[in-house]
């Protein structure tokens, strides 16, 4: 059976809607960033394109090394204001973009499969991936079902739960893309696919001791 790390780290991947704490460990990523309203912006389409691209180019060209099912969209994201609050204009978010890879999958691999991709939708500008380890450290993490739109409240009870637990929020000030600790997300569904109130989203904030 394909590896399907949903299942493999569940704790990773499958935590409750109460929050919790976890200490995320290196993993291999494709990222790309970017600017914008992720409903609306043709970057951040652009950006999955390449994303899943590059990640099921990857997945079929390396069959023979390991079966494995391709993982969740995830985000990290902040803004290029600090004076805005988080949440109300979305035109103002600044994000990367990523998909986890296999640990296995090194930069001549990561290279071959942005030239065989390259080949067959010159429309897209590869060179915008990244190839990437990252650490995230420890977090508090918990699951949010419903709408996007709905994720302040979900995230009021991740900071309540931090305040509480003698923790403090690390997310960065830093406003420089792949720099800096995030806001993060990671999308188990399909939105074209899902009713929104059953969308589930794991909202995770980077933290550290008080």
């Amino acid at each position: 059976m394909p590896i399907d790390f949903k299942k493999t780290r569940k704790d990773l991947y499958q935590p409750k809607t109460t929050p919790a704490v976890i200490d995320v460990p290196e993993m291999v990523f494709i990222m790309v960033d970017g600017t914008g309203n992720p409903n609306v912006s043709e970057e951040y389409k652009s950006a999955l394109e390449i994303l899943y691209g590059l990640s099921y180019t990857i997945k079929m060209s390396n069959k023979s090394v390991m079966e494995y099912v391709v993982p969740p969209l995830e985000g990290l994201w902040w803004l290029n204001d600090s004076s805005e609050e988080w949440y109300k204009d979305k035109g103002k978010y600044c994000w990367t973009a990523m998909i986890r890879q296999p640990d296995f999958i090194t930069t001549d691999i990561f290279e071959a499969a942005k030239a065989k991709l390259d080949t067959k939708k010159p429309q897209l500008d590869i060179s915008k991936a990244r190839l990437e380890k990252f650490t995230e450290g420890l977090c508090v993490q918990a699951m949010h079902i419903g709408s996007y739109d709905d994720e302040p409240r979900t995230n009021a009870v991740i900071m309540q739960f931090i305040a509480e637990n003698n923790y403090v929020s690390d997310i960065s000030d830093n406003r420089q893309p792949g720099s800096g600790r995030r806001h993060h997300e990671i999308y188990l569904n399909d939105p074209r696919k899902t009713a929104p109130e059953k969308l589930k989203t794991i909202i995770r904030v980077p933290v550290k001791n008080q």
